[in-house]
Formats: structure tokens, C-alpha cells, sequence
């Protein structure tokens, strides 16, 4: 686990020195985690949510065996988001899925400060989660001999995603659709989830 003083300027959003070995060792931690989840091939969903906690540094201890394969396949329905490999994540302790969503096929995700994904979300292939920013002022900046920075991005409940998006720092609300390059809101989703729509209809109907 990480836990320079680098590290936390890192997730403070402050300027950072990216080069620092904590931040060093921990990225080759995570690279080598990506490699065995995209080298896995077709294995269990007990296996792949296996590898897929361990890129994200979850310690939590996986559920008994079911000797049914469906049964077991089920118990992590309710726990883990369901992950289509090839994926690549910087750091991957900073990198939060909610149950229920499907991360489609080759997702990229720099994770320098908090990246959380709510909650039945869909993902699109070919999406990147860009949460690393450099200073403008390339005095400042100085190539590989300058800081870095990052911004937090978070993604709520049941948004979808669209193919080939790339989203940079901030939030996608619920219940939207989002799409483009860079990612904006396209439009918000009529649904009977959403608690304020459902206020509105009910405030119409009285």
C-alpha cells in the first residue's frame, strides 16, 4: 500500500513528483495484476473477480465454494462489477466499481486521484478514464523533470457509457447518457429509478 508523502499530495489533487518510488512500486504492482487479468483467458467469475480484486488492491476474502458453478458464479452478483479483459489501470488502488456494472473490453483508467463508478453503470469498449493533468505553464511543467497533478472523477449510478469515450476530471450524474470524445452529457435517461423523475410524476398525478 502506498503511503508516501508523495502519494498523498498525489490524492490531495496537489502537484506531485511521479517519480517517487513509492508511487513507482505500486504502479509495477498493478501493471503486473493487469497482466495476469488480461492473460487469464477464459476462466471462472470466481477467478476473474480473484484477479480483478487484486488490481484494485481489495483484500476482502472471496465467498465459500458453491460446488454448483451457477450458484457460484451468482454469489458475486451483488459484490463485483463483471470485467472484460483487456484492461489497463495506473494505479488501481484509486479506482472504485460499484455491483452491477459491465466494464466492457479494453478499458484505460489513470487513476492519480479517486476514479469511482457507481453502481449498474455500462461501459462501452474502448473507453479511457483520464484523471491525470499536467501544469499548463511549461516552465513549470518541465517535461519529465516537472510535477504532475490530478483530479478526481466520479461516475453515479446506472449512467451509460458510450464506446470510445474518453472521460477527463469531474462527474457524470445519474441516470445519463454519455458519449463523444471528450465524453459530455448527451442526455438525461427518462426512467422509474430515477427518485426525482418519480417525485415529478407523483406531484403531476396529485
Amino acid at each position: 500500500m502506498a503511503t508516501s508523502k508523495e502519494w498523498r499530495k498525489m490524492l490531495n489533487g496537489e502537484l506531485y513528483w511521479a517519480w517517487d518510488a513509492d508511487l513507482q512500486a505500486n504502479r509495477e504492482r498493478c501493471k503486473e495484476a493487469c497482466k495476469k487479468f488480461n492473460e487469464a483467458g477464459p476462466v471462472s467469475r470466481r477467478r476473474r473477480v480473484e484477479l480483478w480484486r487484486d488490481i484494485i488492491g481489495d483484500t476482502r476474502p472471496l465467498p465459500p465454494v458453491n460446488s454448483d458453478p451457477q450458484a457460484d458464479e451468482d454469489l458475486f452478483k451483488d459484490t463485483d462489477p463483471l470485467v472484460d479483459g483487456p484492461i489497463s489501470v495506473d494505479h488501481g488502488l484509486n479506482f472504485k466499481v460499484g455491483k452491477g456494472t459491465f466494464i466492457n473490453f479494453d478499458l484505460t483508467v489513470l487513476d492519480t486521484c479517486l476514479v469511482t463508478i457507481g453502481e449498474r453503470v455500462l461501459f462501452g469498449p474502448h473507453v479511457r478514464i483520464y484523471g491525470a493533468t499536467h501544469p499548463m505553464d511549461p516552465a513549470v511543467r518541465r517535461g519529465l523533470e516537472g510535477p504532475e497533478a490530478g483530479k478526481e472523477i466520479h461516475i453515479e449510478d446506472d449512467v451509460w457509457v458510450g464506446g470510445s469515450v474518453i472521460i477527463l476530471a469531474g462527474d457524470v450524474p445519474p441516470f445519463h447518457f454519455v458519449a463523444g470524445n471528450p465524453a459530455r452529457v448527451i442526455r438525461k435517461i427518462e426512467s422509474s429509478m430515477d427518485p426525482l423523475q418519480a417525485k415529478e410524476v407523483s406531484e403531476t398525478a396529485t
